[in-house]
């Protein structure tokens, strides 16, 4: 019969970022333990709350099956000596295997006789393995920060008060630290602290709700929203839920309650962001719009308890964001008694990065990159490209942003619209910083365009000329972030830029502060460029084949090389691509590199090879015509129409002929072959 397994670590409260993560390694682990331990299994979940990280596994069976194996050891006349006794193969084989030789038996094979073992290990109840599978499941959690507790040896997120472990009901005994497992959960610390019994999960989440906790994570999450929509629209708004930070209230409360608090009007004039940021980021309030989407001077905090008196509450928020919004209304009219432009000189005292020098060098840097930008794809915005690059960074200078660092290039487009800068060049410092995430926003006009490309190449190749390369998950300056950005303005602004060249003027700039060749180390920025660009087109779910190919044969501009990648794509959807890949890797891997040689048609002894030279000649004004205008569906039919050709040439003659002369021609017109198709695609590459 199928039981349920059910596991509560209770503990103090444990930060809100770290409970994801947790729950989807209680799950992987508990999956794998089960896994290995041969049992059948139902549905997993996890559950998480600031004081409790919980986990269900329902119908799992109450024994593991028995196991049946079989080894074949040694030859019989290597595992017995002439008088029949064992020797140190046989006993060495018996060993391995944990029984006496006498368990041994012989088997024949074509090879001969061998000696041979079946082996049943019966199987053991799963309560009894659960005494050793639960403990390790709490110990094996770990955390981005941990600590230890009264002298404890263990290690957790926060303290551990209580742990339930329970198996079809009845308690797996076991220890971690100072706490023995039982069947006794807590509930809300100061609503209902008290301790109640649980059989199982549906007993436990019934139990919390009735001691004030929302056990399930989607649950309390939905209420959440329904609450703080149900509140903004009585006080006459709509709710602004941002969906991060809803995640995180959802792990920051047991009970959720949602109150509405006010502010000063006056406040509203500074700018939207600000406030949002102050009340969103900093105090994890819901913010309210009218029907306009224009800010009210209303917020939404969700309480973790059920006040008697909510006014008290909200009293002491509204005296918290009162304060911070006084500070934030202050700085903004200080920061508005300097120019925005007089903070440019400033940047020569900040370090941007010891090995690359101040804030002001990198400014210089990447104005000069966003310049010849303009030049070549906006001349008419060469003087405000330059304007909005030497402003882009000012704003670190301010009070706000040193305060609310959050808000650069925020506060950089508003104190230069008051001071009355081209409305673009206002845009630009804000869009400079754009695109902040995957799938985020990208710059809407060329300037911010080319002063995004320029700031981040700037970084990205600066921080690979003195050392600062990202291993695994470490990259402390973002640079897989910045080189994502580049690529998605690019191909989102159809800019024909090439990598290597915007790389090479960026590390011509960065000369001086280069430690290795800079040759070295544009090879190195490309290749991450590229593999960028490889990751984000197989996340397109474009095979990987078909991505390492054309990357692989050249890249270039990110633009041309996703149009070649989708021409390669859509031909390889076809019925009859695959003989054809077969026939072009066939050239590929017999031409290696291909030859030197001209194609000398009084060498030819057959007519395939007549004929194929024919179709070569044929296609190679066309496909360099259709590889000119971009193309490349046009030019891949073109070249999949000489796989005929090419297949009679394979059946016709022995490309490896006896005379040199011969073979030196055959292998020449290959080469003309996949001369058509190599700036295209590597079709070796490809998975046929």
């Amino acid at each position: 019969m199928a039981k349920e397994i059910f596991l509560e670590i209770g503990s103090e409260e444990i930060p809100a970022g770290f409970l994801p993560k947790a729950m989807a390694d209680l799950e992987r682990m508990i999956r794998k333990e089960l896994e290995t331990a041969r049992l059948e299994f139902g549905e997993v979940k996890a559950f998480a709350t600031p004081r409790r990280l919980a986990l269900s596994v329902s119908n799992v069976a109450e024994d593991q099956p028995t196991l049946r194996t079989e080894a074949m050891g040694p030859a019989k006349q290597i595992a017995f000596d002439s008088d029949g006794n064992p020797t140190k193969a046989a006993i060495g084989f018996a060993r391995g295997q944990g029984v006496d030789v006498t368990a041994l038996k012989t088997v024949k094979t074509d090879k001969g006789e061998y000696l041979f073992l079946e082996k049943e290990e019966p199987g053991r109840p799963t309560a009894e393995l659960l005494k050793e599978v639960l403990p390790r499941l709490v110990a094996g959690l770990s955390f981005k920060k941990s600590m230890r507790w009264e002298n404890q040896e263990v290690r957790f997120a926060r303290p551990m008060h209580w742990i339930v472990a329970l198996y079809g009901g009845e308690v797996i005994p076991f220890s971690h630290g100072n706490l023995t497992s039982g069947n006794l959960s807590r509930g809300h610390r100061f609503m209902a602290p008290q301790e109640f019994a649980v059989t199982g999960v549906a007993d436990w989440l019934d139990g919390c709700r009735k001691h004030f906790v929302t056990a399930d994570h989607n649950e309390r999450k939905s209420t959440i929203r329904e609450q703080v929509e149900a509140t903004a629209k009585a006080e006459g708004g709509k709710a602004a839920i941002d969906e991060r930070l809803l995640e995180e209230v959802t792990y920051l409360v047991e009970d959720p309650t949602p109150l509405c608090g006010t502010f000063e009007e006056k406040y509203l004039q500074l700018p939207p962001e600000l406030l949002v940021t102050s009340m969103r980021e900093h105090q994890r309030y819901f913010t309210i719009e009218d029907s306009n989407g224009k800010l009210l001077n209303k917020f939404i905090t969700v309480s973790n308890t059920r006040p008697e008196d909510k006014q008290v509450v909200i009293n002491g928020n509204e005296k918290v964001i009162r304060a911070r919004l006084s500070d934030a209304m202050f700085f903004w009219e200080e920061d508005q008694k300097v120019k925005l432009e007089s903070n440019l000189e400033t940047l020569k005292n900040v370090i941007y990065q010891a090995k690359l020098g101040s804030s002001f060098e990198k400014v210089e840097r990447f104005t000069q990159i966003a310049r010849a930008l303009a030049e070549r794809f906006d001349p008419a915005a060469i003087a405000l490209t330059e304007r909005a690059a030497q402003l882009a960074k000012c704003d670190l200078e301010s009070k706000m942003v040193y305060e609310f660092p959050e808000l650069q290039g925020i506060m950089g487009r508003e104190y230069s619209r008051i001071e009355g800068e081209d409305p673009r060049v206002s845009v630009a410092i804000f869009e400079h910083y754009l695109p902040t995430e995957a799938g985020g926003t990208l710059p809407s006009d060329n300037i911010g365009a080319f002063v995004s490309i320029a700031d981040k190449i700037d970084t990205i190749c600066g921080c690979f000329g003195v050392g600062l390369i990202p291993t695994g998950s470490a990259d402390p300056y973002a640079l897989r972030r910045s080189a994502i950005g580049v690529l998605n303005i690019i191909l989102d602004r159809g800019y024909q830029i090439s990598i290597p060249e915007l790389v090479e003027q960026s590390l011509g700039l960065l000369e001086a502060k280069l430690t290795r060749p800079q040759a070295e180390i544009q090879a190195e920025v490309v290749e991450f460029i590229r593999l960028r660009l490889a990751n984000m087109l197989t996340g397109r779910d474009i095979s990987t084949d078909v991505v390492d190919a054309v990357l692989t044969a050249r890249f270039d501009q990110p633009g041309d090389a996703v149009a070649r990648v989708e021409a390669l794509a859509a031909l390889k959807g076809a019925a009859d691509f695959e003989p054809l890949a077969v026939a072009f890797k066939r050239v590929g891997n017999i031409i290696k590199g291909g030859v030197d040689n001209d194609v000398q048609a009084e060498l030819f002894e057959a007519d395939c090879e007549r004929a194929l030279a024919d179709a070569i000649d044929s296609a190679r004004q066309a496909v360099a015509d259709q590889v000119e205008q971009g193309d490349y569906a046009a030019a891949l039919q073109t070249i999949a129409g000489l796989r005929e050709p090419v297949d009679a040439f394979f059946d016709g003659v022995m490309v490896m002929a006896e005379d040199d002369r011969i073979k030196a021609n055959r292998l020449a017109l290959l080469t003309q072959v996949a001369a058509l198709f190599a700036d295209i695609a590597d079709f070796t590459r490809i998975a046929a």
